[in-house]
């Protein structure tokens, strides 16, 4: 019997996911090397160690009869580490080998039959020069792996700015891909169990400022069959990787036509809005899947429009939350993270939409997040002084 869940990696989506997996009755160990982390703050324990740190992973899959990860930027070498003395892990080190590596991503895409924006390998200027030449320009240069957030990728609109890239890049394998001027991009969330049985949400829709997801609108305002040819692109996929719980595949729309832009095997910060708009969220579902339970049918109570909240650099204290939940259909979710970093994710809000998702409707969100400031809490004042 599954009693203990182990989630390697303390974050904002480690939290929702301990949250859910509390309600549904079962303990929680995270494993961060920050101390009190999101996660770890309603986890029942939380070991503070590195993930990298073997002997810790495995104190982690010793006390845990399966465990998680919340991002995919851990070792691999952890994940292994942990499958090679038998403790069950879902995802696998398989999944993380494909969506780790964004050549072999793009390449697993385009083998599951789904488009993908032209690529090519960087190892050399004379890579980027060859690269230049055949796929032309503009394009996006982008680390092979690590890169989040909009970081570790460059445009380049010519030969030189590759290049500029690729030197800026520090030595770290490179994929240039061609610049795609999509017309929408979407996301679909979608779980697999180990029984081989698959659901997905709605494609929703996502607008991002500066490489961070801005905010996501659900359903995503695309044809109908296009939705439909998403949602069955993703359950292809997640059947040829044989993932085991909740993952993201992220599309470009461009002149009607789908492309993979990128998959994430965890719950995506883009699936927020189905804790507050759906029966059953992401995060249910990721616990249901890992832990061997049915799976459950997603459909949307209501339409929704997710806002992330960001942090500005300024403060650590937020306010304007009287004011924000003045409107009965916004639902908050702060992350208790201590520090608000400039453009840190700190915590988002869904706006529950009755009837289609307008831009009058869009235009309220944006305005409702601007109700929020970070300040100078009394702690930060008293450490100044």
């Amino acid at each position: 019997m599954i009693r203990t869940l182990g989630v390697i990696g303390g974050g904002q989506l480690g939290r929702m996911f301990a949250l859910d997996a509390k309600r549904m009755g079962y303990d929680v160990i995270t494993l961060d090397p920050q101390p009190r982390s999101p996660c770890g703050q309603v986890a029942d324990e939380q070991i503070v160690a590195s993930y990298d740190d073997l002997q810790a992973i495995e104190r982690l899959g010793e006390r845990s009869d399966v465990v998680t990860y919340e991002f995919e930027n851990i070792a691999i070498d952890s994940v292994r580490h942990l499958e090679a003395r038998g403790y069950a892990v879902a995802p696998s080190s398989a999944v993380l080998q494909i969506t780790q590596n964004r050549i072999a991503e793009k390449t697993f895409a385009r083998e599951c039959g789904a488009a993908v924006a032209e690529f090519s390998a960087i190892d050399s200027d004379d890579d980027v020069r060859a690269a230049g030449a055949r796929i032309g320009f503009p394009a996006v240069v982008k680390t092979v792996s690590g890169g989040y957030d909009g970081k570790g990728q460059w445009r380049a609109n010519d030969l030189q700015e590759a290049l500029a890239a690729r030197k800026e890049a520090g030595g770290a394998q490179l994929i240039f891909e061609r610049w795609i001027p999509f017309d929408r991009e979407i996301s679909v969330i979608c779980t697999r169990s180990a029984s081989g049985e698959v659901v997905s949400y709605p494609p929703g829709e996502n607008q991002h400022d500066g490489g961070i997801l801005n905010l996501s609108i659900v359903p995503a305002r695309i044809d109908g069959a296009l939705a439909r040819r998403a949602q069955e692109l993703t359950k292809k996929i997640a059947h040829a990787m044989e993932i085991v719980g909740t993952f993201c595949v992220e599309f470009f729309v461009a002149d009607g036509q789908l492309l993979v832009n990128e998959i994430a095997p965890r719950p995506h910060n883009s699936g927020h809005y189905t804790i507050d708009a759906t029966p059953c969220s992401q995060y249910e579902q990721h616990v249901r899947a890992i832990c061997g339970l049915p799976l459950s049918p997603p459909s949307l109570l209501r339409n929704a429009v997710m806002v992330n909240i960001l942090g500005t650099g300024t403060g650590n204290q937020l306010e304007g939350t009287d004011e924000l939940l003045k409107d009965p259909s916004i639902v908050l979710h702060v992350y208790g993270k201590k520090h608000a970093v400039n453009r840190r994710k700190m915590g988002h809000f869904t706006m529950l939409v009755d009837g289609p998702v307008t831009e009058r409707e869009i235009a309220r969100a944006k305005e409702a997040r601007k109700l929020l400031r970070w300040v100078e809490s009394a702690d930060e004042v008293a450490q100044v002084i």
